[in-house]
Protein backbone atom coordinates (compact mmCIF):
# COMPACT_ATOMS: atom_id res chain seq x y z
CA UNK A 1 0.00 0.00 0.00
CA UNK A 2 1.43 2.78 -0.96
CA UNK A 3 1.76 5.28 2.58
CA UNK A 4 -0.53 8.93 2.36
CA UNK A 5 1.55 11.68 2.49
CA UNK A 6 0.13 14.28 5.48
CA UNK A 7 0.62 17.49 5.50
CA UNK A 8 2.25 17.33 8.53
CA UNK A 9 4.95 14.51 7.09
CA UNK A 10 5.40 16.72 4.27
CA UNK A 11 6.52 20.12 6.32
CA UNK A 12 8.73 17.73 8.12
CA UNK A 13 9.97 16.05 4.98
CA UNK A 14 10.86 20.12 4.12
CA UNK A 15 12.66 20.80 7.54
CA UNK A 16 15.02 18.18 7.36
CA UNK A 17 16.08 19.32 3.88
CA UNK A 18 17.26 22.23 6.69
CA UNK A 19 19.47 20.43 9.47
CA UNK A 20 19.76 24.06 11.25
CA UNK A 21 16.32 24.86 11.42
CA UNK A 22 14.90 24.94 14.66
CA UNK A 23 11.01 23.24 14.03
CA UNK A 24 9.19 26.15 14.61
CA UNK A 25 8.02 27.05 11.10
CA UNK A 26 7.16 23.84 10.72
CA UNK A 27 4.98 23.78 13.51
CA UNK A 28 3.43 27.19 12.66
CA UNK A 29 2.33 25.85 9.03
CA UNK A 30 1.14 22.73 10.87
CA UNK A 31 -1.18 24.85 13.60
CA UNK A 32 -2.20 26.95 10.50
CA UNK A 33 -3.23 24.07 9.09
CA UNK A 34 -5.56 22.65 12.45
CA UNK A 35 -6.88 26.24 12.32
CA UNK A 36 -8.09 25.74 8.76
CA UNK A 37 -9.69 22.23 9.50
CA UNK A 38 -11.67 23.97 12.05
CA UNK A 39 -13.17 26.88 10.26
CA UNK A 40 -14.08 24.03 7.58
CA UNK A 41 -16.05 21.94 9.93
CA UNK A 42 -18.02 25.71 10.35
CA UNK A 43 -18.28 26.47 6.66
CA UNK A 44 -19.79 22.97 5.55
CA UNK A 45 -22.42 23.11 8.25
CA UNK A 46 -22.79 27.29 8.40
CA UNK A 47 -26.84 26.59 7.83
CA UNK A 48 -27.29 24.79 10.57
CA UNK A 49 -25.17 26.43 13.49
CA UNK A 50 -26.15 29.99 13.05
CA UNK A 51 -23.41 31.42 11.87
CA UNK A 52 -24.55 32.31 8.23
CA UNK A 53 -25.47 36.49 7.80
CA UNK A 54 -24.17 39.68 9.34
CA UNK A 55 -22.56 40.43 12.40
CA UNK A 56 -23.71 43.45 12.85
CA UNK A 57 -20.22 44.82 12.80
CA UNK A 58 -17.99 46.52 10.07
CA UNK A 59 -14.27 45.80 9.97
CA UNK A 60 -11.49 48.47 8.61
CA UNK A 61 -12.38 48.04 5.54
CA UNK A 62 -15.74 49.67 6.18
CA UNK A 63 -17.40 46.27 5.30
CA UNK A 64 -19.63 44.34 6.89
CA UNK A 65 -18.63 41.64 8.75
CA UNK A 66 -20.63 37.69 8.51
CA UNK A 67 -20.15 35.56 11.60
CA UNK A 68 -18.24 33.17 10.20
CA UNK A 69 -15.53 36.30 8.99
CA UNK A 70 -14.92 36.58 12.99
CA UNK A 71 -15.22 32.86 13.94
CA UNK A 72 -12.10 32.04 11.28
CA UNK A 73 -10.11 35.49 12.25
CA UNK A 74 -10.54 34.38 16.15
CA UNK A 75 -9.45 30.69 15.29
CA UNK A 76 -6.25 31.96 13.84
CA UNK A 77 -5.58 34.42 16.24
CA UNK A 78 -6.48 31.62 19.50
CA UNK A 79 -4.15 28.83 17.21
CA UNK A 80 -1.55 30.75 17.43
CA UNK A 81 -0.98 33.81 20.14
CA UNK A 82 0.20 30.84 23.10
CA UNK A 83 2.82 29.06 20.90
CA UNK A 84 5.44 31.15 21.44
CA UNK A 85 6.40 31.13 17.82
CA UNK A 86 5.14 33.91 16.44
CA UNK A 87 6.15 37.77 17.59
CA UNK A 88 3.16 39.71 15.90
CA UNK A 89 0.23 39.07 14.22
CA UNK A 90 -1.79 41.16 11.52
CA UNK A 91 -5.69 40.38 10.33
CA UNK A 92 -7.59 42.43 7.68
CA UNK A 93 -10.05 42.42 10.11
CA UNK A 94 -8.24 44.64 12.68
CA UNK A 95 -7.45 48.26 12.44
CA UNK A 96 -3.75 47.45 13.98
CA UNK A 97 -0.97 44.82 14.45
CA UNK A 98 -2.15 41.97 17.06
CA UNK A 99 0.40 42.17 19.55
CA UNK A 100 0.75 38.24 21.32
CA UNK A 101 -0.69 38.62 24.78
CA UNK A 102 2.43 39.61 27.63
CA UNK A 103 2.11 36.25 29.83
CA UNK A 104 2.60 34.25 26.84
CA UNK A 105 5.78 33.63 24.83
CA UNK A 106 7.25 35.01 21.22
CA UNK A 107 8.85 34.11 18.54
CA UNK A 108 10.74 35.27 16.14
CA UNK A 109 7.61 34.92 13.15
CA UNK A 110 5.08 37.41 12.24
CA UNK A 111 1.90 35.78 10.90
CA UNK A 112 -0.21 38.23 8.64
CA UNK A 113 -3.67 36.85 7.19
CA UNK A 114 -6.75 36.84 5.59
CA UNK A 115 -9.20 34.77 7.65
CA UNK A 116 -12.37 34.77 4.91
CA UNK A 117 -11.62 35.75 1.94
CA UNK A 118 -14.43 35.83 0.16
CA UNK A 119 -17.19 35.85 2.88
CA UNK A 120 -19.98 37.48 0.47
CA UNK A 121 -20.18 33.34 -0.61
CA UNK A 122 -21.44 32.47 2.88
CA UNK A 123 -24.96 32.61 2.47
CA UNK A 124 -24.85 31.33 -1.56
CA UNK A 125 -23.28 28.09 -0.62
CA UNK A 126 -20.11 29.31 -2.57
CA UNK A 127 -16.19 28.66 -2.11
CA UNK A 128 -13.94 31.16 0.04
CA UNK A 129 -11.02 30.88 1.71
CA UNK A 130 -8.43 31.43 3.88
CA UNK A 131 -5.03 33.45 2.79
CA UNK A 132 -1.66 33.75 4.98
CA UNK A 133 1.43 34.82 4.94
CA UNK A 134 4.46 34.56 7.13
CA UNK A 135 7.83 36.84 7.51
CA UNK A 136 11.08 36.40 10.05
CA UNK A 137 10.95 39.12 12.87
CA UNK A 138 13.44 41.93 11.37
CA UNK A 139 13.25 44.47 14.43
CA UNK A 140 15.11 44.17 17.53
CA UNK A 141 11.99 44.53 19.58
CA UNK A 142 11.65 40.78 21.09
CA UNK A 143 7.53 41.24 20.73
CA UNK A 144 7.29 42.63 17.42
CA UNK A 145 6.36 46.53 15.74
CA UNK A 146 4.96 47.42 12.89
CA UNK A 147 8.23 47.22 11.08
CA UNK A 148 7.86 43.53 11.22
CA UNK A 149 4.73 43.40 9.31
CA UNK A 150 5.33 45.73 7.11
CA UNK A 151 7.61 43.46 4.68
CA UNK A 152 8.24 43.40 1.14
CA UNK A 153 6.24 40.39 -0.55
CA UNK A 154 9.40 39.03 -1.03
CA UNK A 155 10.68 38.63 2.06
CA UNK A 156 8.21 35.98 2.62
CA UNK A 157 9.45 32.94 4.15
CA UNK A 158 6.04 30.79 3.34
CA UNK A 159 2.76 31.59 2.12
CA UNK A 160 -0.56 29.85 1.33
CA UNK A 161 -4.50 29.75 1.52
CA UNK A 162 -7.15 27.55 2.23
CA UNK A 163 -10.12 26.99 -0.28
CA UNK A 164 -13.28 26.01 1.57
CA UNK A 165 -15.37 24.70 -1.62
CA UNK A 166 -16.71 20.93 -2.51
CA UNK A 167 -13.71 20.20 -0.48
CA UNK A 168 -11.39 21.69 1.43
CA UNK A 169 -7.51 22.02 0.01
CA UNK A 170 -4.73 23.78 1.59
CA UNK A 171 -1.75 25.22 -0.59
CA UNK A 172 1.57 26.18 0.68
CA UNK A 173 4.97 26.83 -0.18
CA UNK A 174 8.40 27.67 2.02
CA UNK A 175 10.16 28.88 -1.62
CA UNK A 176 10.90 25.54 -3.17
CA UNK A 177 7.86 24.83 -4.78
CA UNK A 178 3.76 25.10 -4.39
CA UNK A 179 2.14 22.09 -3.16
CA UNK A 180 -1.56 21.46 -2.36
CA UNK A 181 -3.69 19.52 0.08
CA UNK A 182 -6.63 18.32 0.25
CA UNK A 183 -8.74 17.17 3.48
CA UNK A 184 -9.79 13.90 3.46
CA UNK A 185 -12.99 14.45 6.52
CA UNK A 186 -12.86 10.82 7.06
CA UNK A 187 -9.31 10.49 8.81
CA UNK A 188 -9.50 15.05 9.72
CA UNK A 189 -5.92 14.90 7.81
CA UNK A 190 -4.85 16.75 4.67
CA UNK A 191 -2.84 14.20 2.20
CA UNK A 192 -1.11 15.52 -0.90
CA UNK A 193 -3.36 15.81 -4.28
CA UNK A 194 -1.35 18.26 -5.73
CA UNK A 195 2.39 17.89 -6.04
CA UNK A 196 5.09 20.80 -7.39
CA UNK A 197 1.93 22.70 -8.89
CA UNK A 198 3.27 24.66 -12.34
CA UNK A 199 0.59 26.96 -13.86
CA UNK A 200 -0.23 25.33 -16.73
CA UNK A 201 1.82 26.90 -20.36
CA UNK A 202 -1.35 26.86 -22.27
CA UNK A 203 -3.81 29.16 -20.55
CA UNK A 204 -7.11 28.68 -20.46
CA UNK A 205 -9.49 31.35 -18.33
CA UNK A 206 -9.48 35.11 -17.81
CA UNK A 207 -11.63 36.32 -14.23
CA UNK A 208 -12.35 39.53 -13.33
CA UNK A 209 -15.38 41.77 -12.32
CA UNK A 210 -16.47 43.08 -15.74
CA UNK A 211 -19.33 45.15 -14.25
CA UNK A 212 -16.49 47.19 -12.90
CA UNK A 213 -15.00 47.81 -16.77
CA UNK A 214 -16.66 51.30 -17.13
CA UNK A 215 -14.35 52.58 -14.33
CA UNK A 216 -11.05 50.82 -15.79
CA UNK A 217 -8.61 52.81 -17.46
CA UNK A 218 -7.97 53.14 -21.56
CA UNK A 219 -5.19 49.66 -20.80
CA UNK A 220 -6.78 47.61 -18.95
CA UNK A 221 -9.97 47.94 -21.54
CA UNK A 222 -7.31 47.46 -24.05
CA UNK A 223 -6.35 44.28 -22.35
CA UNK A 224 -9.50 42.89 -21.79
CA UNK A 225 -10.46 43.13 -25.19
CA UNK A 226 -6.94 41.43 -25.82
CA UNK A 227 -7.33 38.51 -23.63
CA UNK A 228 -11.13 37.85 -25.31
CA UNK A 229 -9.43 38.83 -28.61
CA UNK A 230 -12.14 40.73 -29.93
CA UNK A 231 -9.81 42.53 -32.23
CA UNK A 232 -8.09 39.56 -34.03
CA UNK A 233 -10.93 36.80 -35.18
CA UNK A 234 -7.93 34.25 -35.82
CA UNK A 235 -6.75 34.14 -32.25
CA UNK A 236 -8.56 32.01 -29.56
CA UNK A 237 -10.07 33.90 -26.68
CA UNK A 238 -9.53 33.37 -23.21
CA UNK A 239 -12.66 31.84 -21.30
CA UNK A 240 -14.26 34.18 -18.82
CA UNK A 241 -14.61 32.66 -15.40
CA UNK A 242 -15.36 34.71 -11.97
CA UNK A 243 -16.44 32.97 -8.61
CA UNK A 244 -15.91 36.47 -6.62
CA UNK A 245 -13.69 35.02 -3.93
CA UNK A 246 -10.17 35.75 -4.77
CA UNK A 247 -8.88 32.32 -3.55
CA UNK A 248 -11.14 30.63 -5.81
CA UNK A 249 -10.34 32.52 -8.57
CA UNK A 250 -6.51 32.32 -7.80
CA UNK A 251 -7.02 28.78 -7.29
CA UNK A 252 -8.54 27.90 -11.14
CA UNK A 253 -5.78 30.04 -12.48
CA UNK A 254 -3.01 28.40 -11.00
CA UNK A 255 -4.41 25.32 -11.93
CA UNK A 256 -5.88 25.85 -15.13
CA UNK A 257 -3.72 28.43 -16.50
CA UNK A 258 -4.42 32.22 -17.41
CA UNK A 259 -4.63 35.11 -15.86
CA UNK A 260 -7.20 37.27 -12.95
CA UNK A 261 -7.55 40.92 -12.76
CA UNK A 262 -8.30 43.20 -10.42
CA UNK A 263 -7.32 46.86 -11.47
CA UNK A 264 -6.98 50.16 -10.15
CA UNK A 265 -9.18 52.87 -12.00
CA UNK A 266 -9.83 56.86 -11.98
CA UNK A 267 -13.17 56.97 -9.92
CA UNK A 268 -11.32 58.26 -6.81
CA UNK A 269 -8.19 60.59 -7.78
CA UNK A 270 -7.51 59.75 -3.76
CA UNK A 271 -8.12 55.87 -4.31
CA UNK A 272 -6.13 54.60 -7.40
CA UNK A 273 -4.90 51.07 -6.26
CA UNK A 274 -8.34 49.34 -6.05
CA UNK A 275 -9.96 46.81 -3.29
CA UNK A 276 -7.33 44.37 -2.87
CA UNK A 277 -4.66 44.81 0.28
CA UNK A 278 -1.46 44.04 -0.56
CA UNK A 279 0.05 42.55 2.66
CA UNK A 280 -2.71 39.87 3.24
CA UNK A 281 -3.80 38.96 -0.62
CA UNK A 282 -1.83 40.40 -3.27
CA UNK A 283 1.59 39.69 -1.64
CA UNK A 284 0.91 36.08 -0.54
CA UNK A 285 -0.48 34.99 -3.69
CA UNK A 286 2.05 36.37 -6.10
CA UNK A 287 4.95 34.84 -3.94
CA UNK A 288 2.96 31.53 -4.74
CA UNK A 289 2.56 32.37 -8.16
CA UNK A 290 6.37 33.12 -8.69
CA UNK A 291 6.69 29.52 -7.09
CA UNK A 292 4.71 28.04 -9.27
CA UNK A 293 6.41 29.64 -12.51
CA UNK A 294 3.83 32.60 -12.59
CA UNK A 295 3.62 36.41 -12.43
CA UNK A 296 2.01 38.67 -9.70
CA UNK A 297 1.98 42.41 -10.98
CA UNK A 298 0.15 45.37 -10.06
CA UNK A 299 0.00 46.76 -13.66
CA UNK A 300 3.52 48.82 -13.21
CA UNK A 301 5.91 46.53 -12.00
CA UNK A 302 6.17 43.22 -9.61
CA UNK A 303 4.18 43.24 -6.67
CA UNK A 304 6.91 41.33 -4.54
CA UNK A 305 8.91 44.47 -4.92
CA UNK A 306 6.05 46.82 -3.59
CA UNK A 307 7.27 48.34 0.26
CA UNK A 308 4.23 48.47 2.30
CA UNK A 309 3.61 51.61 3.90
CA UNK A 310 0.08 50.62 5.60
CA UNK A 311 -1.11 47.78 7.51
CA UNK A 312 -4.19 48.15 4.99
CA UNK A 313 -2.83 50.03 2.06
CA UNK A 314 -4.65 48.15 -1.58
CA UNK A 315 -2.86 47.44 -5.02
CA UNK A 316 -4.43 46.35 -8.51
CA UNK A 317 -3.13 42.54 -8.98
CA UNK A 318 -2.50 40.99 -12.51
CA UNK A 319 -1.73 37.68 -11.67
CA UNK A 320 -1.38 34.03 -13.73
CA UNK A 321 0.65 33.68 -16.78
CA UNK A 322 3.61 35.34 -16.97
CA UNK A 323 3.65 36.39 -20.61
CA UNK A 324 -0.40 37.37 -20.05
CA UNK A 325 0.55 39.81 -16.89
CA UNK A 326 3.53 41.65 -18.66
CA UNK A 327 1.21 42.10 -22.02
CA UNK A 328 -0.94 44.20 -19.23
CA UNK A 329 1.87 46.06 -17.87
CA UNK A 330 2.65 46.86 -21.57
CA UNK A 331 -0.89 48.21 -22.38
CA UNK A 332 -1.11 50.03 -18.91
CA UNK A 333 2.29 51.76 -19.18
CA UNK A 334 1.39 52.66 -22.87
CA UNK A 335 -2.10 54.16 -22.39
CA UNK A 336 -2.55 55.03 -18.32
CA UNK A 337 -0.03 57.42 -17.94
CA UNK A 338 -2.89 59.47 -16.27
CA UNK A 339 -3.47 56.86 -13.67
CA UNK A 340 0.14 56.00 -12.75
CA UNK A 341 0.46 59.83 -11.77
CA UNK A 342 -2.02 59.10 -9.35
CA UNK A 343 -0.91 55.64 -8.40
CA UNK A 344 2.70 55.34 -7.97
CA UNK A 345 2.84 58.20 -5.45
CA UNK A 346 0.04 55.94 -3.84
CA UNK A 347 2.50 52.70 -4.32
CA UNK A 348 5.69 55.01 -2.98
CA UNK A 349 3.71 55.89 0.02
CA UNK A 350 4.06 59.75 -0.48
CA UNK A 351 0.68 60.35 -0.11
CA UNK A 352 1.43 59.61 3.27
CA UNK A 353 4.15 62.25 3.74
CA UNK A 354 2.32 65.11 2.18
CA UNK A 355 -0.58 64.17 5.21
CA UNK A 356 2.09 64.55 7.52
CA UNK A 357 3.53 67.89 5.83
CA UNK A 358 0.35 69.05 6.40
Amino acid sequence: MTAFMTIERHILDKQRQHPNASGSLTQLLYDIALAAKIIARETTRAGLVNILGSHGSVNVQGEEQMKLDVFADQTLYKMNDHTGRVCLMASEEHEDIIPIPNHFPVGNYVLVYDPLDGSGNVDVNASMGTIFAIHRKISSSPRGVLEDVLQKGRDIVAAGYIVYGPSTMMVYSVGDGVHGFTLDPSVGEFLLSHESIRIPQTPRFYGCNQGNERYWTEGVRRYLNWVRATDDPHRKPLDGRYMGALVADFHRILLKGGVYIYPGDLRDPLKPAGKLRLLYECAPLSYLMEQAGGYGSDGYDNILEIQPHQLHQRTPLFIGDKVLVQKAESLIHEHDQEWLRAYIPYRNGQHLSEKKDH
